[in-house]
């Protein structure tokens, strides 16, 4: 497996458009992509820097997504996950399940932007969701 960078840094919050303003106000990030993942019943907004390059900006709000949903009542808003791009999803996560580290997902499945993901158990990294992502074609 290989890390190719940091995709982005995600939090949950009740609402994304309330949750943007003061990036989008104060801190000079930009709207990128908004949309409801179906796969996960989530709505995603991103959140961009100015020349769009590195890593973004995550919120996502729970759609009908129980996990999302139990995770604000415990949690309330906050980081949520950190995602890293992979040169290869299918292989890194059958790499990181050979390997015995606790899963959620063994198998990619559709994410936001038109990626695939998949997630590795917070216990797999300290307490820390992990989510890796590749493109369409991983």
């Amino acid at each position: 497996m290989k890390i190719l960078g940091i995709d982005h840094v995600a939090a949950c919050v009740v609402d994304v458009g309330m949750a943007a303003a003061p990036f989008l106000s104060h801190l000079g990030l930009h709207a990128g992509p908004r949309e409801f993942v179906a796969a996960q019943k989530t709505e995603a907004s991103f959140l961009l820097t100015p020349e769009e390059a590195g890593a973004c900006i995550e919120l996502i709000a729970p759609a009908g997504n129980p996990t999302l949903e139990k995770f604000l009542q415990k949690r309330g808003p906050g980081l949520h996950h950190v995602a890293f791009r992979v040169d290869d999803l299918a292989a890194a996560l059958r790499e990181l399940a050979e390997a015995g580290l606790p899963m959620i997902d063994t198998v990619p499945r559709p994410g936001a932007r038109g990626h695939h993901v998949g997630f590795l158990h917070p216990s797999a990294c300290g307490g820390v969701l992990v989510e890796l992502v590749g493109h369409v074609s991983n």
